[in-house]
């Protein structure tokens, strides 16, 4: 009968049991499948960086790299788990015979009695798991520990203890990791052994009695000697550790180095300190022997007392009752080394600071003359005209400029003429038609290099190319003209197989190409190809019939990229820019060695301070929160933009953080005799570096300390009047200083007076490589009181002035839109001299193009068609060509510019209406061609206007 205590009848019975053989099986089969990707994924890794470093010819770099990691990962893991292992075993083996059992001792038993079995297992995972966190943690210190086993000396002590400044930049950083480590090892063998006596009875908490057996005490008062012991060494180093210590003064936000308390109140602190603790950490290696815990917490007693006494309350003391009633004569010998080894680490302690009256005494011609000759005006503004030289030169919408284009030097004639210049690159996103092989495979690279000339346009106010149109023609003669490495190439491209490439497009239609180049990495092998589909997540790498034998795939294509994988140890500057150089196109890229260990030496952040108006989403910055107190350009490294090849050479022979990179990295630098000379001729000065030196120079160029106390000699660096709330950026120009006899190729700046708009200052420093002066910083400081413009108030004297509003509102007419370009200053015969090109973005148009230049000196303004008619403006004088002999502005073309026969400003207005008027109507009935037309006349006939306003108000010259 059924069992009728069940509720119900009952129902079939399902049996749960082991898995069926083939079940285990598949299951066994799938779990070993999915690690064998795991490891494949991980190999992936490993293995396209290898391929990689060895096509380019540093193989060297990688595995000096990844040994290093490797030693360190294993050194610093094994002593780790050996300290943390031998601690939990010896608890273990001086545990006490389990006599008496407590109620405490019951409890536990339950867990010994679990943990028996298991004992070697939990042993080995313990200590498994410490070492692989801390040799992972101690493989990220590679850096610290080549620095430190290559440093070379630096030949300068410190003022203070007289040490080389290799043993704070070098030695220092390696010491401070040790004693983390050794702390790190303290710490977790004290906790590890505390936890196995307390397990195994040696430690008791709430049993009466003695709370700690004889063999408990001694072992874990040796482990707490021990670590009283490296807090000794802790205090010994933070001597030196004051000499790189950062701290807030009233002199500067950035101070590094003593003051007067550190070296009176802190560093006999810290010296008494090290001696408390010596002896406490002996009186708990006494208890080896007395096995009682009086003496030694009686001491770590006194070492807390004394630290806070004698290290916080007996320096507060002092900083109140010394410090504070003369602080300017307790700080001034402080205040001396912190100039000069700021002066010194940042290599600005040879600038030539000038005094310079701001107002010149000269008579109008001579003014007029030396404009021609003190500078060549660069009108071309690379900030402005990337979208002119997109819409003339792109070609192609497949084709892309750079946001901000650069400035080099050519030769013409013989003669050095600066150059506006930009590649013509890739643009994966103008592809008309978007696919995986068109993105990778046929639209692999940009072709050519279009230059202009910077110091004039032509007649239409569009940039006078002198290098241009697919395929190249201009003066830069026969070189290879194909742009597969470049700042917008950021994804990868696979070329050299059976797919061809779009070379370029011309009137007889697309030409087709195959690299020929040894750059990139082979797929022929079926593991590399299966690699690289991991690596990129694109399985059609494996199996696409696109690939095939020749087919070499190219990534890590930005000049910042490469440079950074080859030479890890460099800081990168944000703006690379291409030169021609011996037939190639090869980007030129400026690096640094940095520190953050130079004593007295005050930090900066190359983020900020390399920050301005053209680096808000146009242009990177370098580094952006790397803080450093040291910055030297000691390399300069080229990438040639078909093969992708990377060059470096030693710049600074000097420079010793370079000397043991070197030493740790050999045969990765070229020496600077290697450095060709149509390399030389483009090399300058970076920008970067330029920038974190006047960053420092607005505070450091005093070199008196009361005068640095006081702050009343402080400089900053204006606003962009252009870009409101940016610092306004450095610009190249070829020109002289003072005391200089011939114009050279510069890099210039202004300053304010602090929280002024006056001009405070104008500093312009070396820039050509080739210059036996290359890196001298020359500045003229205005006297406190002037009353010259600085860039804000000319520009807003430029906005402000009625008759220029007037023409400005003009050209403004039917849509269009105004763009100042940069804004020059340059000292002119005691004076400053402003010019700025003023720039039309036409109605109908997308692209600026230079319409009028604005000038201003002392009182005297003017706002002309072209240069040489603004300075003759200003200067009263009459009209001539200019000093180069070439066309300044629009319209002129080798002879004065005539302006329309009968012209008046009404007239021309009113024609302006009309066509104004005439093409919304046409916009309305959505006739484009008759809305084209009608533009145009409208911005001629705005054309017409400003030039009979002009021609009439030109006589008041």
């Amino acid at each position: 009968m059924p069992d009728r205590g069940s509720g119900g009848p009952s129902g079939p019975r399902i049996r749960v049991g082991r898995p069926s053989r083939r079940a285990r099986t598949l299951l066994m089969t799938a779990g070993v499948l999915a690690v064998l990707a795991m490891l494949f994924v991980m190999f992936a890794g490993f293995w396209t960086d290898w391929l990689w470093y060895r096509s380019v010819a540093y193989s060297s770099v990688f595995t000096k790299t990844l040994w290093t990691k490797v030693g360190l990962f294993a050194v610093f893991g094994l002593l780790m788990a050996g300290a943390v292992g031998f601690n939990i075993w010896l608890a273990h083996r001086l545990r006490p015979p389990l006599s008496a059992m407590s109620l405490e001792q019951q409890s536990l038993d339950r867990y010994r009695m679990g943990l028996a079995p298991y004992k070697k297992w939990v042993l080995l995972g313990i200590t498994a798991l410490v070492g692989l966190i801390s040799g992972a943690s101690a493989a990220g210190q590679w850096r610290t520990w080549l620095m430190w086993i290559n440093g070379v000396p630096f030949g300068t002590k410190d003022p203070q203890f007289h040490k080389d400044i290799a043993f704070y930049s070098f030695d220092l950083p390696f010491y401070r990791f040790l004693l983390s480590f050794g702390f790190a090892a303290a710490v977790l063998s004290l906790l590890a052994a505390a936890l196995v006596h307390y397990l195994y009875g040696g430690l008791r908490v709430t049993t009466p009695g003695a709370r700690a057996t004889a063999q408990a005490t001694g072992h874990l008062s040796v482990l707490l000697g021990v670590f009283v012991a490296l807090k000794a060494v802790a205090y010994w180093l933070d001597r030196y550790g004051l000499a790189v210590k950062s701290g807030d003064f009233k002199a500067t936000d950035n101070w590094t180095g003593l003051k007067y308390v550190d070296a009176n109140a802190y560093l006999p602190a810290k010296t008494i300190l090290f001696i408390i603790a010596i002896i406490c950490a002996l009186l708990f290696f006494a208890t080896i022997w007395r096995r009682t815990w009086q003496l030694p917490v009686i001491g770590f007693g006194l070492m807390v007392l004394s630290a806070i006494l004698i290290g916080g309350l007996y320096p507060a003391i002092v900083q109140k009752f010394q410090v504070q009633p003369n602080e300017q004569a307790k700080e001034a010998p402080y205040i001396k080394k912190n100039i000069q080894a700021t002066r010194d680490a940042y290599d600005i302690d040879d600038s030539d600071v000038r005094d310079y009256s701001g107002t010149s005494k000269a008579d109008n011609q001579k003014l007029r003359d030396a404009a021609d000759t003190t500078a060549s005006m660069r009108l071309l503004d690379p900030n402005v005209v990337s979208p002119t030289f997109q819409q003339k030169q792109q070609v192609r919408g497949y084709y892309q400029f750079p946001a901000t284009l650069d400035v080099d030097r050519y030769k013409k004639d013989g003669k050095e003429q600066d150059t506006v210049v930009g590649l013509r690159e890739i643009n994966t996103n103008g592809i008309p038609e978007k696919n995986w092989i068109n993105e990778h495979f046929k639209y692999t690279h940009g072709y050519g290099m279009v230059a202009a000339k910077g110091t004039a346009v032509d007649k239409d106010g569009s940039p006078d190319f002198t290098e241009k149109d697919l395929p190249p023609k201009g003066d830069k003669g026969k070189y290879e003209g194909r742009v597969y490495y470049g700042e917008k190439t950021t994804q990868y491209s696979i070329v050299g197989g059976p797919q061809k490439e779009l070379d370029y497009a011309d009137d007889e239609g697309e030409k087709t190409y195959t690299y020929k180049g040894k750059s990139g990495v082979n797929l022929a092998n079926p593991i590399n190809r299966a690699a690289y589909a991991v690596n990129f997540n694109e399985p059609q790498i494996l199996y696409s019939g696109a690939i095939g034998e020749g087919s070499r795939i190219l990534y890590n294509r930005t000049p910042k990229e490469r440079v950074e994988a080859v030479a890890p140890w460099l800081t990168i500057d944000g703006d690379p820019y291409p030169a021609v150089v011996d037939g190639r196109i090869k980007w030129i890229v400026d690096a640094y060695t940095t520190s953050n260990g130079y004593p007295y030496s005050s930090r900066t952040t190359l983020g900020d301070t390399t920050a301005d108006s053209l680096t808000d989403g146009q242009r990177a910055v370098v580094a952006q929160q790397n803080r450093v107190n040291y910055i030297r350009n000691s390399v300069k490294a080229t990438v040639d933009a078909y093969t992708g090849d990377v060059d470096m050479y030693q710049w600074d022979k000097k420079d010793p953080v370079l000397k043991t990179w070197m030493k740790a990295f050999p045969d990765t630098v070229k020496p600077k005799s290697a450095i060709s000379s149509d390399l030389m001729d483009h090399l300058r000065y970076p920008q970067d570096l330029f920038k974190v030196q006047r960053d420092l120079l607005q505070t450091y160029h005093v070199t008196s300390p009361s005068q640095f106390y006081s702050g009343s000699e402080r400089w900053q660096v204006p606003d962009d009047p252009t870009h409101k709330g940016n610092a306004v950026p450095p610009y190249y120009l070829s020109m002289k200083m003072p005391g200089q006899k011939q114009q050279r190729f510069q890099l210039t700046t202004t300053f304010n007076p602090n929280k002024r708009e006056t001009l405070g200052a104008f500093m312009a420093i070396d820039a050509d490589a080739r210059s036996d002066q290359y890196g001298k910083i020359r500045m003229l400081r205005l006297p406190p009181n002037t009353t010259v413009s600085g860039p804000s108030q000319v520009q807003s004297k430029f906005n402000s002035d009625p008759e220029i509003a007037e023409s400005i509102n003009l050209l403004k007419r039917g849509d269009s839109e105004i763009e100042y370009g940069n804004l020059l200053t340059v000292p002119l015969e005691g004076g400053l001299l402003y010019v700025e090109p003023v720039y039309v973005r036409g109605a109908g148009t997308n692209y600026p193009r230079m319409r009028k230049v604005l000038v201003t000196y002392g009182e005297q303004i003017a706002f002309e068609n072209s240069l040489d008619k603004a300075l003759d403006k200003v200067f009263g004088t009459e009209g001539r060509s200019s000093g180069s002999g070439e066309r300044t502005g629009p319209g002129e073309d080798g002879e004065k510019e005539k302006n329309p026969p009968n012209a008046s400003v009404k007239g021309s207005l009113k024609d302006a209406q009309t066509a104004y008027e005439a093409g919304q109507k046409a916009l309305e009935k959505g006739d484009w061609q008759e809305y084209g037309k009608q533009q145009k006349a409208l911005e001629e006939a705005l054309k017409d206007a400003s030039e009979a306003e002009k021609g009439g108000s030109g006589k008041n010259g």
